[in-house]
């Protein structure tokens, strides 16, 4: 953590977005509405070249960067199907 985040180290967010082709994002971040909109402005990843970020549809808070990238990474390995159940889960914290 930098001196200048006043953030609490478990402030890290994993997130799915639900894209235009309609394929399903994976990422992190510890500030959601800023990313969300580097994604649409095609700021963020390379991902969003070629498509268009539509809707935050996953949200798993409460990480620090380490569980949160491993969490990514889990998640962006796991089947389309896996994908829609996790989103359907009580794991989704997104309308908590």
């Amino acid at each position: 953590m930098q001196p200048s985040d006043n953030r609490s180290p478990a402030s890290w967010q994993v997130y799915m977005i639900f894209c235009s082709d309609n394929s399903y994002y994976t990422g992190i971040t510890n500030n959601l509405t800023r990313r969300l909109a580097q994604h649409r402005a095609k700021a963020g990843a390379k991902y969003f070249r070629g498509r268009q970020p539509l809707e935050v549809v996953y949200l798993e808070r409460g990480h620090n960067r380490s569980s949160a990238s491993r969490r990514e990474a889990e998640i962006k390995k796991l089947s389309r199907r896996a994908k829609v159940a996790l989103i359907d889960s009580v794991l989704n914290q997104l309308t908590e």
